[in-house]
């Protein structure tokens, strides 16, 4: 019999399982079966709350389950490789929250796990797989704006909790490994190369030693591409993509909703600044639901994930050199 689903377990009980396991379960292709959490009560309310059938009382438990082919995982992000590694060698798929990996050296260790196992393992940018992000990129590619020649962003928001995961350098804090990835990972993405080299500047927070602002400046050669973050500014997130002879820009670009439309603004010909351009509207759809249909078609068509490890490899290499150059203060190679 030519198996048509794949069945998911999850490894965790983040927050963010509240924006991924519902459209998960409506995902095509999809059927989750269960959760695990290190806690069995935390387990069962998790099972509960999503309507699963199965609540694991250990993460090795979920491992165990023969049935389960792929599992998320929303841990830490200190664990991440950590419960990677462990499931492709317990035989599962793995669809890993972002950061997959703190440095390029772990990077690594996924992609000799990957080799090692034959198991598939993607970093879960969703992002990428959202329909105005390929749209966006047909457009430029089309020579809807003439030639690109910079890409500008942002992506804030402002959190001094001191217990949030996202303030604790041991666990793999801080705002370049939690936000300023996906202004590094959608310009590659869409300019279609590698930088050749970045220049940094970043600001820790002088409590929590987690970087809470960074500006950062990529040289695609040819393409200039420039973005801030930070984890400590009031909530905001755009990208603009400007050619010779026009101007696109994502309105939503990471936080895409699930709700209505999403939208890219056109700047177009020989409009004068100011111009209020034309909006292009993308169909509703839910980017998470949609990342694990992708993710689970591959698996069935078994061809590789739409984000494989090299690529994964490739913005780890962009993110280590970024911190270099916030402490060399000055150009660093990719």
């Amino acid at each position: 019999m030519i198996k048509d689903t794949i069945v998911w377990g999850v490894l965790g009980t983040a927050k963010i399982n509240d924006k991924v396991v519902p459209p998960m379960c409506r995902a095509p292709n999809c059927r989750v079966k269960g959760i695990a959490s290190r806690s069995v009560d935390k387990a069962k309310e998790a099972a509960s709350k999503y309507g699963l059938p199965v609540a694991y009382e250990s993460y090795e438990a979920l491992l165990a389950d023969s049935e389960i082919d792929a599992v998320y995982i929303p841990l830490p992000n200190h664990l991440h490789v950590e419960w990677t590694i462990k499931s492709v060698e317990a035989g599962k798929h793995v669809l890993c929250e972002k950061p997959i990996g703190l440095d390029v050296e772990q990077a690594k260790q996924l992609i000799a796990a990957r080799d090692t196992t034959g198991r598939c393992i993607q970093e879960a940018f969703m992002v990428r797989t959202h329909p105005q992000w390929l749209k966006l990129r047909v457009l430029i590619e089309a020579g809807e704006i003439g030639e690109l020649r910079a890409v500008t962003g942002g992506f804030t928001y402002y959190n001094v909790d001191p217990v949030n995961i996202r303030n604790q350098p041991a666990l793999g804090g801080g705002g370049l490994l939690d936000i300023g990835c996906y202004p590094i990972t959608t310009s590659r993405f869409v300019i279609g190369r590698e930088p050749r080299r970045v220049v940094s500047m970043i600001e820790r927070d002088p409590a929590f030693k987690v970087d809470r602002l960074g500006s950062v400046l990529m040289d695609f050669d040819g393409v200039q591409a420039s973005f801030f973050y930070s984890t400590q500014i009031h909530p905001f997130q755009r990208m603009q993509f400007h050619g010779t002879k026009g101007r696109l820009e994502v309105e939503i670009p990471f936080n895409a909703p699930n709700d209505r439309p999403t939208r890219l603004l056109l700047h177009e010909g020989a409009g004068s600044v100011g111009d209020a351009g034309r909006w292009l509207e993308i169909p509703v759809c839910d980017q998470y639901g949609l990342a694990a249909g992708v993710f689970a078609e591959a698996l069935l068509s078994k061809r590789p994930p739409v984000i494989p490890l090299e690529d994964t490899l490739s913005n780890m290499r962009v993110i280590d050199a970024v911190f270099r150059s916030a402490q060399s203060a000055r150009w660093e190679s990719i």
